[in-house]
């Protein structure tokens, strides 16, 4: 069994849920994928980390840090990190604060320091529905002097967010569309 098949059974017995959902984008769903049940778990998170990278591994230009807006990328920023250091290809990683820090520095980033300024980083999210949550972070990454080259996710619900990134200019390269995890195309 090939780690993406593995992730992907992983997702279904530990993430994805049906029923009736209230997404952060204010959506209802008739099914939900919480990422963090699969980005928390020690296989899940590896096997997250690993993908992730290979995705960013394969960009043409070096990518010198890899972040994402805390809680849902924590997980998933720290794998890959750890996985590109055990690759001997360290990528440090970064996360990005909702509100700016009340106190100290009252920085939007956390990890700032360990990244080239104005160098080029990967972003990560758990799940893309509307990719409100990622046009927020490129935002702020970019206010920080940084260019976004790459903007990946475990799961594209398939629900607008790969269209929305990329008229932007930021294409979304997701491990699993919804087809691919649930079987299911989208419909609005």
């Amino acid at each position: 069994m090939s780690e993406r098949q593995r992730l992907q059974e992983l997702l279904l017995h530990k993430s994805y849920r049906q029923g009736t959902f209230t997404l952060t984008s204010g959506k209802t769903s008739d099914f939900y994928v919480d990422g963090k049940q699969t980005t928390l778990d020690a296989e899940g998170s590896y096997l997250c980390g690993r993908l992730l990278f290979e995705l960013i591994r394969q960009h043409p230009q070096p990518i010198v840090g890899v972040g994402g807006m805390t809680l849902g990328a924590d997980p998933l920023v720290t794998a890959v990190s750890l996985v590109s250091y055990l690759e001997k290809a360290p990528i440090p990683a970064f996360i990005v604060r909702k509100e700016a820090k009340g106190h100290g520095t009252g920085n939007f980033i956390e990890g700032k320091s360990n990244l080239q300024p104005g160098g080029l980083v990967a972003l990560v999210e758990d799940v893309v529905t509307t990719g409100g949550t990622l046009l927020q972070v490129i935002e702020r990454v970019e206010n920080e002097g940084f260019k976004v080259g790459l903007v990946t996710t475990i799961v594209d619900r398939q629900e607008g967010g790969a269209e929305r990134l990329a008229a932007r200019g930021y294409p979304l390269k997701a491990i699993f569309t919804r087809e691919q995890l649930i079987g299911q195309a989208a419909h609005p």
